[in-house]
């Protein structure tokens, strides 16, 4: 090999050496500089980040089909309600934490107030019944549900799926039903680590896809206004911040894992900045299973069902920007909300969160069916829309994280997480009843 070619091959090593999270850290600041640097001809760039995101989003749905069958076959059909009950019902509940944490904070802030109101024209939306919420989660036609990319009914399905293969596999009388049950799940755990093979390259072209992504995004706005709406990014960073700390790594972490924050911040970390340079769950998702798995060394068994459905469901961060954002809203337009409103706005946030797509500008959707519940004017998304992509990145990073923390209780409680190894080594004490072996 000549000099050149060693050269060339020793910086690759050296770059590579850099953990891609704190390169990926460094592109989203050089992102912004040039956007605000560059402006409008920084929009040049936004194949590279859409290429980027399209490249997540191809692999959203296989990981979730195989990761949910993997996670299936490691559990009997009694475990996999008692995982499944557990899950569902620590992400109902800290989704209803963050609603109050958001109103609270929002309440006592008041963010907006002395603002003057500037908006566009925003798009109605009819807010979804209880029925409807329910009767969506069941797919007519899953080929259909598959091709769309529609989350909530494929996870449904394939959960259904896998259950019953898991049956067959454990009490067909006939032994052929009984391999082929075997060699479905052993394919889909084969497609599975063909898909981490997948996600290592993209996360190499996501250095650049997300630099891409964040100048072109902001390229051309308006710092004024970005300035002039600080009071609403504030105050839901703040929301987020309590949430984060109190509920995920104070009670749930510190508390009833009784682990360090810190050694769960260090696994988690990896997943929380993907989230917030992506702004989406679901193009998350091959990370926080890599976090779970590598760093937090939780079980597939739990991670492979609480992590899609989270990634669609778990929506933490979109409570408490929604629940601050309709506080705004109602200050800004000077019509201060009462205390049942405000409680009808929590319970609508909660409920219709969970059908909410992981996807970028999910958010504003979702905005506008809150403000029709409390009867402010559609005419503020426009207003709010200049700061989605910073309001987008900060919830996304806090769901994510719910995610992981979830799990993490979750594998504890089912005793699927191994605190003898990984990151938890350095962050707290094991002992003998804590450490699970890997399957």
């Amino acid at each position: 090999m000549s000099e050149t070619g060693r050269s060339v091959r020793s910086l690759w090593n050296r770059y590579r050496s850099i953990p891609v999270v704190y390169r990926l850290a460094v592109s989203f600041v050089l992102g912004v500089v040039v956007a605000f640097g560059v402006g409008e001809p920084a929009t040049v760039l936004a194949p590279i980040g859409d290429l980027f995101l399209r490249l997540l989003q191809m692999i959203v749905v296989p990981v979730v089909v195989f990761s949910l069958l993997v996670g299936v076959r490691q559990l009997s059909p009694t475990q996999m309600g008692r995982v499944g009950g557990s899950v569902v019902g620590l992400y109902a509940v800290t989704t209803t934490v963050a609603g109050v944490i958001g109103l609270t904070v929002a309440n006592l802030l008041d963010p907006g107030t002395g603002l003057a109101f500037t908006g566009g024209e925003a798009q109605s939306a009819q807010v979804p019944s209880l029925q409807e919420l329910v009767l969506g989660i069941v797919p007519e036609n899953p080929l259909n549900a598959l091709a769309e990319g529609n989350l909530l009914p494929i996870i449904f399905f394939t959960i259904v799926f896998g259950i019953a293969l898991a049956v067959a596999r454990d009490t067909a009388t006939d032994e052929s039903v009984r391999r082929g049950a075997e060699t479905f799940f052993s394919l889909a755990e084969a497609g599975m680590e063909a898909l981490f093979t997948i996600v290592w390259g993209v996360m190499e072209f996501g250095v650049v896809g997300v630099f891409a992504l964040v100048a072109a995004e902001l390229a051309g706005e308006d710092v004024g206004a970005v300035l002039a709406l600080a009071s609403l990014v504030g105050v839901v960073a703040l929301g987020v911040v309590v949430h984060i700390g109190v509920t995920y790594l104070g009670s749930i972490v510190g508390g009833l894992l009784g682990k360090s924050p810190v050694a769960f911040l260090r696994g988690a970390k990896n997943a929380m900045v993907m989230a917030f340079s992506t702004r989406s769950s679901s193009a998350t998702l091959p990370v926080t299973m890599r976090d779970a798995e590598e760093n937090l060394r939780i079980d597939e068994s739990v991670y492979g069902f609480s992590l899609p459905f989270g990634s669609t469901a778990n929506m933490d961060g979109a409570a408490i920007r929604q629940t601050v954002t309709v506080v705004f809203a109602a200050n800004v337009v000077g019509q201060p909300l009462d205390l049942g409103t405000q409680v009808s706005v929590l319970l609508v946030t909660v409920l219709i969160s969970i059908g909410t797509a992981g996807v970028p500008g999910a958010g504003l959707i979702m905005l506008t069916v809150i403000l029709q519940q409390a009867g402010l004017p559609l005419t503020v998304v426009g207003f709010v829309a200049a700061v989605d992509p910073i309001l987008g990145r900060i919830a996304t990073m806090n769901n994510v994280t719910g995610d992981l923390a979830v799990s993490a209780l979750a594998a504890k409680w089912n005793r699927a997480i191994d605190f003898g190894s990984g990151t938890w080594v350095d962050g707290g004490t094991s002992t003998a009843a804590d450490t699970v072996a890997d399957d």
